[in-house]
């Protein structure tokens, strides 16, 4: 299975990206992971709110197939203790996918488009954070589920 984090918009922070590199590096020697980055869009002051999700809804259909299991990062998902994560990553392992796919979303969230495509909905935290913040935050979640189910001591319970 290969799982894959499409975002909308680049980082400039280094320290996030640093975080971003690190994790990813991890992440890769349990499962194939890809990080696909959906560039920003140009002159989004001209575009209302709904117009600007379903441009970056276009251009996130554009990297999902009919096969991908697609699960957007959204406030209102479900959420997981780190535990029951990794439950949630070897179910979906057991399930024989061939692309899980996480979605972060630009500023304004998803259009009903992607919405209406997606297979379930997964929050990080009733807080609310930038969706760069979210970026390293997830893939370190990915990283400890992995380091979990193989029993090694990086998470303490």
């Amino acid at each position: 299975m290969t799982i894959k984090l499409i975002v909308v918009g680049k980082t400039d922070n280094k320290a996030i990206i640093a975080l971003i590199e690190e994790y990813s590096k991890r992440l890769n020697f349990y499962i194939k992971f890809e990080l696909e980055i959906i560039p920003d869009l140009k002159n989004t002051k001209s575009l209302s709110e709904v117009l600007q999700k379903e441009k970056e809804g276009e251009l996130i259909m554009k990297n999902v197939i009919a096969s991908d299991d697609l699960i957007l990062l959204d406030e209102r998902g479900k959420s997981y203790s780190s535990m029951e994560f990794s439950e949630y990553l070897q179910k979906k392992m057991n399930a024989g996918l061939k692309q899980l796919i996480f979605v972060i979303g630009g500023p304004y969230g998803f259009s009903d488009e992607v919405y209406a495509r997606a297979n379930g909905k997964l929050s990080i935290s009733k807080m609310t954070f930038s969706h760069q913040m979210i970026r390293p935050f997830f893939i370190e979640q990915l990283y400890r589920g992995f380091t979990i189910l193989r029993n090694e001591p990086y998470h303490h319970e």
